[in-house]
């Protein structure tokens, strides 16, 4: 069928296919961005057509009854192929969106037919990507393959063992590349080391699960694994096509994450030895390293690039140092020396471990949207990164490669198949592997300051939040599922040894609407590790919240209320008039203060050195009764402060008669129980709690 004639009604109706535009994923930083950005830019096209035809119509003459009514009859046999071709095309989409069914790989049931077909696997991934691929027996026990692209080259060497002829056995010997260098001279260089390790792995990570027991073995984890090592050949040969490139590629694509690996685990390691000298310990505890320090760098954990782990929950931490106790600590002097050993940890977070968060930094493939801005360095109007541990650490920088702003007519046009610009992000998801981060408006806004520092030069504050009518950040990240944005949520903390009474939390949800963060436009490591600053600070936030079970005020706790209805006794009476009465519950009333990442006005100030903002200290604040007889509230407040030993610090008002040191509740938070801090200063009030 043709293509049929546009209508009012039907270019309303195109836009149905799309399905909305979820409110908390249509930003610059969402792995969506340029797609919606396309369909945002339609819609404006659309309305000013409208607009235009509406104003056409004005001057018609519809005095011809005879030409209205044909006109009507046209516009209902319109409207319905219209509609028909609309639920055609939601029908499409709604195929498209849903997840391929995978049902694994095909793996020979014969074991002596398993060698034979790992070898055609591995000759099929390199010629899948494009790569040319080369084959070579080597005797009896031992193939190589070749995989050749224009400067990258990957030789892989199995070795097979038939010592068993039912069931032999195939194993990755040796992964190496190497680069090939045509200017000046035709020469060779070797590749990293560490990558050479990574794609070994890979590949023998696939081979150990499809030589599994035949009731152990996963068809489905095989083919995942096999998608893996697709996805690392697709990178490298996105780098080979950039290296190839005469006017601004060469290898600098490959071994720039070498180079940048070499500047940061150094940095890393100072720093690590200066939160281990803070701490009066000889090796640094990671948590605290990860609220302190920018970060820790892994290299070529999950893909052929640079992962930084920049957060991780106590119970994830705690979880790791149990595991680790009776390890070896790691004996590479040049890497940070932490509690967890290193090779302990990457094992951990290359599966999953629940409570890490880890960005990635990675190249896209070329993209023709231009919503992300160009590389803008100002320090003097970025808060961000800050340098309290290592203060040498400012003099740090390092750019990421970048393609020249050539014309079109200068590339070659064999090597410019592909428009658009490579764009170097960090990715929060893995690939779309997980749903991102929540994050706060105001602190959105932080980063984009951080990447931008002029997006955000005029004075935000007048316009105040606005929502949209999605609810806040706190709705975003315990209620996401809910229609309703209720102004508070209840819970109830109950101390493991009955320390105290129960704590009848009470959260007020901010006015501030919340976004999922997925993807950030970095050009430089400065730029990754201010970004990564205000990220850490939003996960640490997350996670304080995220420790109980919320539900929204008035809707739930029904049953908590019928348990309450018990019969009062003298003694009870007694307790009340002499002031020593327990409370069933504490309530403990709890809010997350808002703050705008955005500056003041620049004309408003004389000097250069009052336009840059200031750190706000990410806080929480917690407000209980005294304990009977004295009366009054006690209010606490946990900030996020690398500046201090364990990285918060804890200011307590009221609390007469407590002795809880600074230190000890500051250790209270550091392992969890930021929430728990009312009850524990409630039964210390009167020294009842050891």
């Amino acid at each position: 069928m043709d293509t049929l004639p546009e209508t009012l009604l039907s270019t309303i109706q195109n836009f149905k296919v799309y399905d909305g535009l979820p409110s908390n994923v249509t930003h610059p930083f969402a792995t969506s961005a340029e797609t919606s950005c396309g369909v945002l830019q339609d819609i404006i096209q659309a309305s000013d057509q409208l607009a235009n035809s509406l104003n056409q119509y004005l001057q018609a003459d519809f005095t011809n009854t005879k030409l209205v009514s044909l006109l009507r009859q046209q516009a209902t046999l319109s409207r319905s192929l219209h509609l028909s071709d609309l639920n055609i095309q939601q029908t499409l989409h709604a195929f498209k969106q849903r997840s391929k069914a995978s049902y694994g790989e095909d793996i020979p049931q014969d074991r002596g037919a398993l060698i034979d077909w790992c070898v055609a696997r591995c000759e099929a991934w390199g010629r899948l990507v494009g790569m040319e691929t080369f084959k070579d027996e080597v005797g009896e026990g031992s193939i190589s393959f070749v995989f050749g692209g224009k400067v990258l080259v990957v030789d892989l060497e199995l070795s097979i063992d038939r010592a068993d002829p039912l069931d032999p056995k195939i194993r990755v010997s040796k992964a190496k590349t190497s680069y090939a260098i045509s200017n000046p001279e035709a020469t060779t260089m070797d590749g990293s080391l560490s990558l050479d390790a990574f794609l070994k792995d890979s590949f023998q990570c696939f081979f150990a699960e499809v030589q599994k027991p035949d009731e152990q073995r996963d068809p489905v984890e095989a083919a995942k694994l096999g998608s893996v090592i697709l996805d690392h050949f697709r990178y490298l040969v996105m780098l080979d096509r950039l290296a190839e490139r005469k006017e601004d590629g060469g290898v600098r694509w490959f071994v720039d994450v070498d180079q940048l690996c070499t500047v940061v685990e150094t940095f890393a390691k100072s720093e690590a030895e200066a939160v281990a000298l803070s701490m009066s310990t000889e090796r640094s505890p990671l948590d605290i390293f990860l609220l302190r320090a920018h970060t820790l760098p892994l290299p070529y954990l999950k893909s052929p690039s640079l992962s930084f782990l920049t957060y991780l929950s106590p119970l994830a931490y705690l979880s790791l140092l149990r595991d680790s106790s009776a390890l070896p600590t790691d004996p590479n002097m040049n890497l940070p020396n932490f509690d967890i050993p290193l090779h302990r940890l990457r094992s951990k977070l290359a599966t999953s471990l629940k409570g890490a968060t880890i960005a990635t930094l990675t190249l896209s493939p070329p993209i023709e949207s231009h919503i992300f801005p160009a590389s803008m360095s100002i320090p003097t109007l970025t808060a961000r990164p800050t340098f309290s541990l290592v203060p040498a650490g400012s003099d740090l920088e390092h750019v990421f490669p970048q393609l020249a702003d050539l014309p079109a007519s200068t590339l070659d046009p064999v090597n410019n198949e592909s428009s658009g610009r490579n764009v170097w992000f960090l990715d929060f998801t893995e690939g779309g592997k997980y749903p991102g981060i929540v994050m706060s408006q105001s602190r959105m806004r932080e980063i984009e300051l951080v990447i931008n520092p002029l997006s955000s030069m005029e004075t935000m504050n007048t316009m105040g939040m606005m929502s949209f009518g999605t609810g806040s950040w706190v709705d975003l990240l315990i209620n996401p599922s809910s229609l309703v944005s209720p102004e508070r949520y209840v819970s109830i903390f109950r101390s493991p040894s009955s320390a105290h009474p129960p704590l009848q939390l009470r959260l007020t949800a901010p006015e501030e609407p919340g976004f999922v963060l997925h993807k950030i436009p970095v050009n430089s490591m400065k730029e990754v590790w201010g970004v990564l600053e205000v990220v850490r600070e939003q996960c640490w936030l997350n996670e304080i919240l995220s420790g109980c079970e919320w539900n929204p005020e008035g809707l739930q706790l029904s049953h908590e209320q019928n348990d309450e209805q018990d019969n009062v006794t003298e003694a009870d009476l007694d307790a009340v008039l002499s002031g020593s009465v327990t409370p069933r519950k504490i309530p403990v009333n709890i809010f997350v203060p808002s703050h705008s990442g955005s500056p003041g006005p620049i004309f408003d100030n004389p000097g250069l050195n009052d336009i840059a903002p200031k750190v706000h200290r990410t806080k929480i604040v917690m407000t209980s009764p005294e304990r009977p007889p004295i009366s009054g509230l006690v209010e606490i407040c946990v900030s996020f402060d690398e500046t201090k030993p364990r990285g918060v610090n804890v200011e307590l008002n009221g609390a007469m008669g407590s002795d809880l040191r600074p230190e000890v509740m500051e250790e209270i938070c550091r392992r969890g129980g930021t929430l728990s801090l009312s009850g524990r200063i409630w039964a210390k009030a009167h020294g009842s709690l050891q």
